[in-house]
């Protein structure tokens, strides 16, 4: 099923598709996620990472009881958007030979994928509100507010130290 198909009709259709889209793209990040932590060398990014993958996971098992609260299987369905980000990611990373530098752009892509999870939680809070699924929102906003707060986390360590030390 494409994004704007004839197979998406209502507002709950869109729903359910773009919980199928970030349910691919949390599986994909747990996947992306070791391959950065072997690549930081700042202790406090990696420790990082290690922790968000963990997080990532939980994240994921809250998607799957979304999916059941409203009564659909958990399934993906590709979303290149998030390809492109570890796509991305894993060119870059792997073109950079300071170590220091590597960490500046390991926080960069990470951050752009926290970008992209923030937008989708964001909607599907929305749309669950919307929808009359105010349990499905607050499950979904347990995961916006960890999402914001990882971006926060990057910021603070990409400004205080990680981006210094690559200059």
């Amino acid at each position: 099923m494409g994004l704007f198909t004839k197979d998406i009709q209502t507002l709950d259709d869109l729903f359910v598709h773009t919980l199928q889209d970030i349910y691919y793209a949390e599986n994909q990040i747990t996947k992306a996620l070791p391959k950065m932590i072997a690549k930081a060398t700042d202790p406090e990014l990696k420790s990082g990472f290690e922790a968000h993958l963990t997080e990532t996971e939980g994240q994921i098992a809250r998607l799957e009881t979304v999916f059941e609260m409203h009564g659909q299987t958990p399934k993906a369905v590709t979303c290149p958007a998030i390809d492109g980000i570890i796509k991305e990611t894993n060119e870059v990373s792997g073109e950079i030979g300071d170590k220091t530098v590597l960490d500046a752009a390991l926080i960069a892509s990470a951050q752009a994928v926290e970008h992209y999870e923030i937008t989708r939680y964001g909607t599907l809070v929305a749309w669950a509100k919307q929808l009359g699924r105010d349990d499905c929102a607050a499950v979904l906003q347990q995961t916006l507010d960890e999402e914001r707060a990882t971006d926060e986390r990057l910021t603070r360590l990409a400004e205080g130290q990680v981006n210094r030390r690559a200059a």
